[in-house]
């Protein structure tokens, strides 16, 4: 094992450790209320938005220009991990621009920042499976993605309850419906809007929407690298271990 492989592995279990931890007194109590709060929204509201974030994201999932990336053939995990660094850069400096721009824009544009932050974090995941050595053409993996999204984006409960799914992925991978109809988006959008709503709702305010936009989206983004690389390490090592056992 290289030192480069034992830091992964080390920065992995503080993760691992993380995610499974119980919701605090206080994550507890944020979800509660917000959970209240959706409470008082019409049932054809949540209906409206899950179906439309339930389209926008099968609508990248099931895109012919993301799908059809090659994965690269892998070869160290430093090589690969310094690659994957690079597109989660790129893509920080393109989700603040663009959130910078929508910010200043006023309400309409700052609403057309959700599809667009949207669209640039969904192809980061694909650019990031890729470069990982996992074709995205698979059914199974796009599910991944989502998996990945929803430990970034979701109440510290339910990013729980993700993680332990994604703990023995091959085992899991196995027992997925076929069909992406049956996946879970009602919890996929509120929890994805109940996480970025207060920050995102700083971005529509005058003057100060565009720095703030700029900020929220470059952080939300870097978030969800980070995620992934550590979601595809725990892929990474879960292989290895099975390698080292059948030889």
């Amino acid at each position: 094992m290289t030192a480069y492989e034992q830091y992964a592995i080390d920065e992995l279990r503080n993760w691992q450790q993380e995610m499974r931890s119980s919701p605090s007194f206080m994550n507890k109590i944020s979800k509660r209320m917000q959970d209240k709060l959706n409470s008082y929204i019409p049932e054809k509201v949540h209906q409206a938005i899950t179906a439309t974030i339930k389209q926008m994201v099968r609508a990248v999932l099931l895109g012919s220009e993301f799908t059809t990336r090659k994965p690269l053939p892998f070869s160290s995990l430093q090589f690969t991990e310094n690659m994957v660094q690079e597109r989660i850069n790129f893509y920080k400096k393109a989700g603040a621009a663009e959130g910078g721009i929508t910010g200043a824009g006023g309400f309409l544009l700052g609403l057309a920042d959700f599809p667009l932050l949207l669209g640039l974090k969904l192809k980061l995941l694909f650019e990031i499976a890729a470069l990982y050595g996992y074709s995205a053409e698979d059914y199974r993996e796009r599910v991944y993605l989502l998996h990945i999204f929803q430990l970034a984006f979701s109440s510290q409960e339910r990013r729980r309850e993700v993680y332990l799914l994604m703990e023995h992925w091959q085992q899991h991978a196995q027992q997925l419906p076929e069909d992406i109809h049956q996946f879970d988006w009602r919890s996929f959008q509120q929890e994805y809007r109940d996480y970025i709503d207060l920050a995102k709702m700083a971005q529509l305010i005058p003057i100060v929407g565009a720095p703030i936009g700029a900020v929220v989206n470059y952080r939300l983004i870097n978030k969800l690298g980070t995620t992934a690389m550590h979601a595809y390490r725990m892929r990474w090592l879960e292989e290895k271990r099975n390698v080292q056992q059948i030889n």
